[in-house]
């Protein structure tokens, strides 16, 4: 496992507008283990180590069955460490596959380097135990930086007022991005606040979402 730290400014080179994205990266190369696979029909085993594990091959809402199993896994281990597990994406890929894991102080008082690494290390455990994502892949712990993002009814909640960017999976007034003010959150819908119209988006249909600060 190689490790390295990086910590970098999320402006432009120079500016000092912004408070520096903190993060850490580590290149991991799981053990190889047994797994279980499961295609939603009948199940085939394959053991190919001392272990058994489970291995899913997701279609269509593959995407947030495997990043609520995660959350799941990942988020006491977090919090025990007293910060908060803002949100995590995984991007997979051939030899390039990516768990990027965003965490925050419950105060939201900004995250250091050594709270990246901390977290970092907790975290690296359990996912060698667990072993969910099969192959290589690089694990990011990081702040969730100025342009925070944006997912559930909780991330929305405290930013009312504030500027933020909205792509829609399907198109909503005839259109799939907003780039405004939002003006308000509740638990299934946002209404955000651009060129002097409102638009109502609900939060299920939200593909990526982010605070959008004029900097």
């Amino acid at each position: 496992m190689q490790l390295w730290l990086r910590a970098h400014l999320a402006g432009s080179a120079g500016s000092t507008r912004r408070p520096p994205e903190r993060r850490e990266i580590r290149q991991r190369s799981p053990r190889i283990r047994g797994f279980f696979f499961c295609d939603g029909g009948d199940a085939g085993r394959q053991k190919n180590g001392p272990r058994a594990h489970f291995l899913f091959v997701l279609r269509g809402r593959g995407e947030n069955v495997l990043r609520d199993a995660l959350t799941a896994l990942l988020q006491p281990v977090v919090a025990g460490l007293g910060y908060e597990l803002w949100e995590l994406e995984y991007s997979p890929g051939r030899g390039n596959a990516l768990l990027r894991v965003y965490i925050d102080t419950t105060a939201h008082e900004g995250i250091t380097v050594e709270d990246c690494e901390r977290v970092s290390r907790a975290i690296s455990d359990v996912l060698d135990e667990a072993d969910p994502i099969p192959g290589n892949y690089t694990l990011e712990v990081s702040s969730p930086g100025i342009e925070r993002p944006l997912r559930t009814a909780r991330h929305f909640a405290p930013y009312p007022g504030e500027k933020v960017f909205v792509e829609m999976v399907h198109p909503i007034d005839e259109r799939r991005r907003f780039n405004g003010r939002l003006v308000s959150a509740g638990d299934d819908t946002i209404e955000v606040e651009v060129d002097g119209r409102m638009h109502r988006l609900p939060i299920a249909g939200i593909r990526k979402a982010h605070l959008a600060p004029d900097v």
